[in-house]
C-alpha cells in the first residue's frame, strides 16, 4: 500500500466534493468521518441534512471517484447517512403523523435475479452456483454470476480466474468467464487476505457490486449467497429485486435444520423460493458401482415435501466435481457430455419451469 494513503490523504481527495447548496466541502463542512483502511479497500461515512436526500446518490458517486483516483485504492465505498432534526414539525405538533420516507426501487440489474443460499457453509452452495448458472447457459440465455460472500469469496478459484476489474463510465466492468459475467470481491483483494469489515460496510459494497457493475442486458443474474441469515442475506433480499431463491443443502440432519432458518428468511420477505437441491446426495464407489449415502439419503427431498416446496433434484457425492471446481474449470462447461453436468442441467430445467410458474401466478390486468 503506497505510503500516503492515509487518513488525511482521504480527506484531502473528498476535500474536492461538495453537497449541492453547500458553500464548503464534505470535510470543511464536519460531513465525512469513520474513514477505514484495510488493504487499499476504503469505506466512509457522509452525513447529509434530511432535506438534501435527493442529493446523496449525486454526493456518493462524485466521493467515491475521488478517492478511487488516489493511487493504491482498489475500492471505495460510501455510505450515506441523513439524521432527523430533534424538533417537531408543525404537522407532529399538533398530532398529525409524518408521511412516510420514500422507499428506494429494488436494483434490478437482470431480468431474473436468483439468489442460490444455503443456512450453513461446506454444503458446496458455490460449486453449485456456478454450475447452475453455466447450466442455465446452455439454454441460450444471458447468465451473470455475482459472489456475494464478501467474507469468503470462492468465485475467482471456481472459474479460474483472479483479476483486477476494469472500469468504464464510472461503472465496474465484469470478468467475462465461460461465456458468463462474473463479479466478485474477491478479484479486489488477494486470495489469503481477510476482509474484516463491519455491517454497514458489507451492505454498502454488496448494493454497489448490483448497482455500480457494468452487467450487460443479462436474462439472468445468479447470486452466490453467503451463507446463514445475517445482514448481508437481509440485505441482498430487500435491496435486490429477486424473482426467487434456491436453497442448497445436504441430506444430513444438521444441514437440514439450518437450510429450514434459510427459507423461512425467504419467505418472511416475500421472496419465492423456487426449490431445494440435495448436493453431496450419494457416493457411488468408482470400483464395484455399488452406492454409499455418506450424509444420509432422501433429506432434502423429503424436507422439500414436509414444508410444501419444489424439490429440484439431487447431485452426487463426486471426485470429478471437486476436481474441477478447484482447478477453475467447472464440470457444467469442461464436461458437459458428463452425467454430473447432465445433473445440473435438469436441475437448472427445474428451476426455469418453476420460475415460469411463479410469473404465470402473478394477476395480470388486462384492459380492453
Amino acid at each position: 500500500m503506497p505510503r500516503d494513503l492515509t487518513e488525511q490523504s482521504i480527506r484531502e481527495a473528498l476535500s474536492g466534493v461538495t453537497t449541492p447548496g453547500r458553500p464548503d466541502n464534505l470535510v470543511a463542512a464536519g460531513q465525512v468521518s469513520g474513514i477505514v483502511i484495510k488493504d487499499g479497500h476504503i469505506g466512509f461515512t457522509i452525513e447529509l441534512e434530511p432535506t438534501e436526500k435527493d442529493s446523496a446518490n449525486t454526493v456518493r458517486i462524485a466521493a467515491e471517484k475521488s478517492v478511487r483516483a488516489l493511487d493504491g485504492v482498489l475500492t471505495a465505498t460510501a455510505i450515506m447517512t441523513a439524521h432527523e432534526a430533534g424538533p417537531q414539525t408543525p404537522a407532529e405538533a399538533a398530532g398529525q403523523s409524518a408521511q412516510p420516507a420514500p422507499q428506494r426501487a429494488p436494483l434490478q440489474p437482470a431480468t431474473h435475479l436468483v439468489a442460490v443460499a444455503s443456512g450453513k457453509g461446506g454444503v458446496g452452495k458455490s460449486t453449485t452456483a456456478i454450475n447452475l448458472a453455466l447450466a442455465v447457459a446452455t439454454t441460450g440465455r444471458s447468465v451473470g454470476i455475482l459472489d456475494a460472500d464478501i467474507y469468503g469469496p470462492s468465485l475467482p478459484r471456481l472459474i479460474g480466474q483472479n483479476q483486477k476489474p476494469q472500469t468504464s463510465n464510472n461503472k465496474i466492468v465484469p470478468i467475462p468467464a465461460w461465456g458468463l459475467q462474473t463479479m466478485s470481491i474477491g478479484y479486489l483483494v488477494a486470495e489469503e487476505s481477510p476482509t474484516i469489515w463491519r455491517g454497514p460496510m458489507v451492505m454498502s459494497a454488496l448494493e454497489q457490486m448490483l448497482r455500480d457493475v457494468a452487467w450487460d442486458n443479462l436474462d439472468m443474474l445468479i447470486i452466490d449467497m453467503p451463507p446463514g441469515t445475517g445482514d448481508a442475506q437481509l440485505t441482498l433480499s430487500q435491496r435486490a429485486a429477486l424473482s426467487g431463491a434456491v436453497i442448497v443443502s445436504t441430506p444430513q440432519d444438521l444441514a437440514l435444520i439450518d437450510a429450514r432458518k434459510g427459507l423461512n428468511m425467504f419467505r418472511k420477505v416475500n421472496v419465492p423460493v423456487l426449490g431445494i437441491i440435495e448436493n453431496m446426495s450419494h457416493f457411488i464407489c468408482p470400483d464395484c458401482g455399488s452406492q454409499h449415502n455418506v450424509f444420509g439419503h432422501g433429506g432434502a427431498a423429503a424436507e422439500a415435501a414436509r414444508i410444501g416446496a419444489p424439490f429440484l433434484g439431487e447431485i452426487p457425492l463426486e471426485m470429478k466435481i471437486r476436481e474441477t471446481s478447484d482447478a477453475g474449470t467447472p464440470i457444467v462447461a469442461s464436461d458437459p457430455n458428463s452425467p454430473h453436468a447432465a445433473c445440473y442441467r435438469a436441475i437448472a430445467g427445474n428451476m426455469l419451469a418453476q420460475l415460469d410458474a411463479a410469473q404465470a401466478a402473478t394477476p395480470k390486468i388486462v384492459i380492453d
